[in-house]
């Protein structure tokens, strides 16, 4: 099982955004005294993104790097891996970065990179997931936490949150809802890796206190991670 962490020796966390950061604030807001994790660094492809201004206020580094000084993916990929590692993270958090990750980016980050997707994975990866949950009739609607893996929004999901699609709603009402729940399980999720307790086996399944889950977590009432109902 990986070292469990303390606020003493808290695991680093280097978080990439290309927008508002709104995770990333939830994640900031969730760095108590006691807690196992610290965000080392904030990195931007986009260099008007406020998650940024989020990361200076709370005296985070803050990098840009933006994809459109490289010819290509792999080149920005490998400049960002440089970039990323100069932070020493013990691991790389996914919070709204809008960018493909080349399989060669995946791999140096195997086990230790997570994302957050508005979506009950493995239903609507990709874009547009309110609108298509709608349009499909769910309803049920939510987001998942995954380990990142070279298929798109396809890796090991970690803990999902579930929201009820109300009658009326529309794509924004039914994100803002969504929203709320991921700002409640990224945390979770970053915390119990930190802890020590969750890990990527070698089988490519999550393991949770040394056992592989059978199912995605839920939260409880209390925030707490919880085996789903």
């Amino acid at each position: 099982m990986p070292k469990a962490r303390s606020a003493a020796d808290p695991l680093r966390v280097v978080v990439l955004i290309s927008g508002s950061g709104s995770n990333l604030q939830a994640l900031i807001d969730a760095q108590c005294a006691d807690s196992p994790y610290r965000i080392a660094a904030v990195i931007s492809n986009v260099d008007e993104a406020f998650g940024l201004e989020r990361a200076r206020r709370a005296g985070i580094p803050a990098q840009v790097l933006s994809h459109r000084n490289f010819p290509d993916r792999g080149a920005f990929d490998q400049a960002l891996a440089a970039l990323i590692d100069r932070f020493e993270p013990g691991l790389v958090v996914l919070a709204g970065f809008m960018r493909i990750l080349t399989p060669q980016f995946v791999s140096r980050y195997a086990g230790r990179m997570m994302n957050i997707h508005p979506s009950l994975l493995p239903r609507f990866r990709g874009l547009h997931t309110h609108q298509r949950a709608l349009d499909a009739g769910e309803t049920e609607h939510g987001a998942s936490v995954h380990f990142v893996t070279e298929e798109l929004d396809g890796g090991p999901v970690i803990i999902q949150a579930r929201v009820a699609v109300l009658p009326g709603d529309d794509a924004d009402t039914l994100a803002a809802r969504v929203l709320t729940q991921e700002h409640r399980i990224y945390p979770a999720a970053v915390r119990l890796f930190a802890d020590g307790r969750l890990r990527l086996g070698a089988n490519g399944r999550p393991l949770l206190d040394g056992s592989a889950l059978e199912h995605p977590l839920g939260l409880d009432a209390a925030g707490r991670p919880t085996p789903a109902a």
